[in-house]
């Protein structure tokens, strides 16, 4: 008895400066008092942070002795063991009691709140009745369900009860409404609970004074898991800002693959049709932008000399995997490489032969119908292989030239102006490289 009286005594000895304990069931008293004068003095954070963590340590310590010296104590209950509070179920026991008082299930939380959240677990009403779930605490249910999200979607389902279809469709002068602005502020469950109910309304898709829907706002800022709630809760996929883009343009523009991949799963799962081959108001599908973007870091990527910094390297070569799985990413979502777009007739393959793009022409060349890819002319007769060979001073020419070649690109090919492509090779060292692939020689070099 005296040896766990000390244990307990030096546990808590730094810490109970002019404090007093009282050790339950123990009888006695210990009043230790600090002779020194107190002195102000401001602890950092983390020192603060440290202390309350030692302090629970030692609480917890304290705590398990206590109830080992009361376990010892009781020896008409030679089989009582110490139970620890765990966030697992309780075990099979009629005399165990909730540790906290059941609460009532608000009956005001509509039911497609609770029962709807995107990629988690749903609320049982057991779930909802025991919050001290949130608290590390056990209940007496056999399986815990409840996610952050799930209780996070409730908070926030409880603060909302008593807002009108019309206050949910107001909005600012810029156009916003309350939906907007949770989303652009990367507030998911606010604006699961708004989508929800302006989505029973059927508001869901009002748009701001740029024309962009709530969608549309969360594609622009990279939020994937509120593009995935939105469209749960029935947002349109195939609507259009006052620049002709869809959703998918925005990500395309922007890089934004994981955006684009929940797109392609969410309404994989729903159903929802999607346009994949929606034009913009520049004649641009999806696939056109994103090819356009990573043509743009290609350039930039080329023209870096030794004097640029690493950090600027490496963050042109991520923006290059970026768009590049925008890419790889439209095609899995039925995007086709032989759209052509409205302006000059260009497909995908001829905008990556205007930047000699061995990364992109490589991609497109693998695709089924790259035989016929190969072959097709924009509005002035131009092939992609033309458009290669008239390139000016690049260092990738030579190799594209030759790897259009092997995939079957006609150099007897002419355009609106009859002109092969040889004819329009550059002159210099490179160009006679060029035009002796295009004759047939060194193709297989």
């Amino acid at each position: 008895m005296s040896s766990l009286k000390d244990m307990i005594f030096d546990t808590l000895r730094p810490f109970l400066f002019c404090a007093h304990l009282c050790v339950f069931n123990c009888g006695l008293d210990f009043i230790i008092t600090d002779p020194r004068p107190s002195v102000h003095r401001r602890n950092t954070v983390k020192e603060l942070l440290m202390l309350r963590r030692q302090q629970t340590q030692n609480n917890n310590l304290l705590l398990y002795l206590f109830q080992k010296w009361k376990c010892s104590e009781e020896d008409n209950i030679p089989e009582h063991k110490l139970k620890y509070t765990r966030s697992e179920a309780f075990p099979n026991d009629s005399s165990l009691q909730p540790l906290t008082t059941p609460l009532a299930v608000n009956p005001n939380i509509p039911d497609y709140v609770l029962n709807a959240a995107p990629g988690n677990s749903l609320f049982t009403s057991q779930q909802l009745q025991y919050p001290s779930l949130l608290q590390g605490q056990a209940a007496p249910t056999v399986e815990v369900k409840m996610t952050l999200f799930n209780w996070q979607i409730q908070q926030e389902a409880m603060k909302m009860e008593g807002v009108s279809p019309e206050q949910l469709n107001m909005q600012d002068a810029d156009g916003d409404t309350f939906l907007h602005i949770a989303v652009a502020q990367g507030r998911r469950a606010l604006a699961y609970v708004l989508a929800a109910k302006m989505g029973l309304n059927g508001s869901l898709d009002i748009k701001e004074h740029n024309g962009q829907t709530a969608l549309q706002i969360a594609a622009a800022t990279n939020q994937h898991l509120i593009v995935s709630d939105l469209l749960v809760c029935g947002a349109k996929v195939n609507t259009q800002d006052l620049w002709g883009r869809s959703p998918l343009h925005v990500c395309a523009e922007k890089g934004y693959f994981p955006c684009l991949q929940s797109i392609c799963r969410t309404l994989t799962e729903t159903g929802q049709p999607l346009v994949v081959e929606m034009f913009n108001y520049d004649g641009l599908t999806p696939l056109h932008a994103a090819v356009l973007s990573h043509n743009a870091v290609i350039k930039d990527l080329r023209s870096l000399d030794k004097s640029t910094t690493c950090m600027a390297t490496e963050r042109q070569v991520k923006r290059r995997y970026m768009y590049l799985e925008c890419i790889k990413t439209l095609l899995h979502m039925g995007a086709s490489c032989e759209t052509k777009e409205r302006k000059s007739g260009r497909t995908c393959l001829h905008m990556a032969a205007e930047e000699a793009n061995m990364e992109l022409l490589h991609l497109f060349l693998e695709q089924p119908s790259f035989l016929s890819l190969v072959k097709q002319k924009t509005f002035s007769g131009n092939t992609a292989l033309h458009i290669v060979s008239s390139l000016q001073n690049h260092k990738a020419q030579v190799e594209a030239v030759r790897l259009l070649m092997r995939k079957g690109a006609d150099p007897g090919s002419r355009n609106s102006e009859n002109e092969l492509p040889s004819q329009l090779v550059p002159e210099g060292p490179t160009g006679e490289k060029v035009r002796r692939i295009l004759k047939g020689k060194y193709v297989h070099a």
